[in-house]
């Protein structure tokens, strides 16, 4: 088998080569060979992957509440082509060890392969920001937080390091904020059975420096994003809500409240590889949306870049119209509700540091080069065996003018579970992005311990 490792269009010595450019060197190359946010404008060498092409990927009129795929360009699109176990080796070279993995272990899983649509973007004001960011975006002397960078906007859009690329997917353009009127968080039976564990309930995200304009990240709080969620079911989890806080320099801030003692309670080891509560140990706090938290536990090194299929305009896995349980099965996801492409991704990998634990000492992350979301991720056990496997699924957002990506799956192959999260799929209400922070869930005092306590005490 051809190794899932091996490196297309960008060479490690390219990307040496291009850690010596000057920065304003970079800032000319973005809107000329490299698109606004930094991706490899040109197609491929074989046009597999086409060229990027500006004016996005969405038909004008959609508002809140219409279906966000009848919008979308290219929804007439044919598969050219299905990977299965029956032919994964003819495609071994653009797959991950993940997703080979997967193809042989599940009855459900394929790719039906699409054509490449590359569009994503971000309004002209991050385009702005991130040019401005190849000469004043910095890492910190500790060598993972992110000390300075113009925002909103890419920090580093020709990175020169893994921890670079993973600031990127970090502070891609999302707007204000989120909000999940309704979402389901997903986990399939045991193998030996019983039932689905299904929580419901309401979340909201908030990006302080996600406002319009352009504002320096060392004169606003260094903050990554707050949230907060409270479940609605079942009944072990009714009523429990929570605020988290993650920084972009720090541990991150996680304050509970328990409707059985009608108290919050500050929740310090309550991240990294901690167990999310009423997940079997299935779900840590750092998986969310592909890799959540702080870095700073992990070595991060930059492999280089590699075509690879990954889940793009994937708009079935947000459809909030559809029966949850047949999209995300325990055999795997169906695949009428996502669509394959051919895309260029950064390989990078973290390795735990010396010193430090971590359930899963060293882990794989696919980065797409167009909107720097975290497209994939592969985790390996103490014993160096492969895992646990995350996808996520990319979508062109008309409220933001870019891309996202929060819905997610994760296979354990070690348990044989499926678990899904972070998106609107069969919840009956759609997810909101929003561009101004005019909705008091937007606003920093919002995600506060005491404001937890009056809100869950209603």
């Amino acid at each position: 088998m051809k190794s899932v490792h091996m490196l297309s269009v960008l060479s490690l010595a390219v990307a040496a080569s291009a850690a010596l450019a000057a920065p304003h060197q970079d800032a000319e190359r973005l809107g000329k060979e490299l698109t606004p946010l930094g991706g490899e404008k040109a197609a491929n060498k074989d046009n597999t992957i086409p060229a990027w092409q500006d004016g996005g990927a969405l038909n004008p009129g959609w508002a809140q509440g219409k279906p966000r795929v009848s919008f979308f360009k290219y929804k007439d699109d044919k598969p050219l082509f299905t990977i299965d176990a029956s032919n994964a080796e003819k495609y071994a070279d653009k797959l991950s060890e993940g997703q080979h993995a997967l193809l042989k272990t599940l009855k459900s899983y394929r790719l039906d392969v699409y054509p490449t649509r590359r569009y994503c973007s971000a309004p002209d004001f991050v385009l702005e920001n991130t040019k401005k960011n190849t000469a004043m975006a910095k890492i910190g002397s500790d060598g993972w937080s992110l000390a300075e960078a113009m925002v909103p906007g890419i920090p580093f859009p020709v990175p020169k390091s893994g921890i670079e690329v993973l600031w990127n997917s970090k502070m891609k353009y999302a707007g204000a904020g989120i909000t999940f009127p309704s979402l389901w968080t997903m986990l399939s039976p045991r193998a030996s059975g019983g039932d689905w564990i299904e929580a419901r309930s309401t979340q909201s995200y908030q990006y302080p420096w996600g406002g319009k304009g352009t504002h320096k990240l060392s004169d606003l709080p260094p903050i990554e994003y707050n949230t907060y969620f409270a479940y609605t079911s079942p009944t072990a989890l009714a009523g429990q809500a929570l605020v988290v806080t993650m920084y972009t320099n720090k541990t991150g801030d996680t304050f509970y409240y328990f409707p059985g003692q009608r108290r919050v309670r500050r929740m310090p080891s309550y991240s990294y590889d901690a167990p999310q509560i009423g997940f079997e140990n299935q779900y840590t706090m750092d998986e969310p949306r592909v890799f959540n938290g702080p870095p700073d536990r992990f070595d991060w090194k930059l492999v280089g870049k590699k075509e690879m299929y990954v889940a793009y305009n994937a708009f079935g896995m947000y459809d909030p119209a559809v029966d949850r349980r047949k999209v995300v099965t325990p055999d795997g996801v169906d695949s009428k509700a996502t669509r394959y492409e051919l895309h260029r991704v950064w390989v990078i990998e973290a390795t735990v540091k010396d010193g430090v634990r971590h359930v899963a000492p060293k882990r794989r992350f696919y980065v797409d080069e167009d909107s720097w979301a975290l497209m994939s991720a592969e985790d390996y056990d103490a014993q160096g065996k492969l895992w646990k496997v995350r996808e996520s699924f990319l979508i062109p957002v008309a409220e933001t003018g870019a891309c996202d990506n929060p819905a997610f799956v994760q296979y354990d192959l070690a348990s044989g579970r499926v678990l899904y999260d972070q998106a609107s799929l069969g919840a009956g209400q759609d997810m909101m992005w929003a561009t101004e922070p005019n909705d008091p869930k937007y606003r920093d005092d919002f995600y506060t311990p005491d404001n937890l306590r009056a809100i869950s005490d209603r």
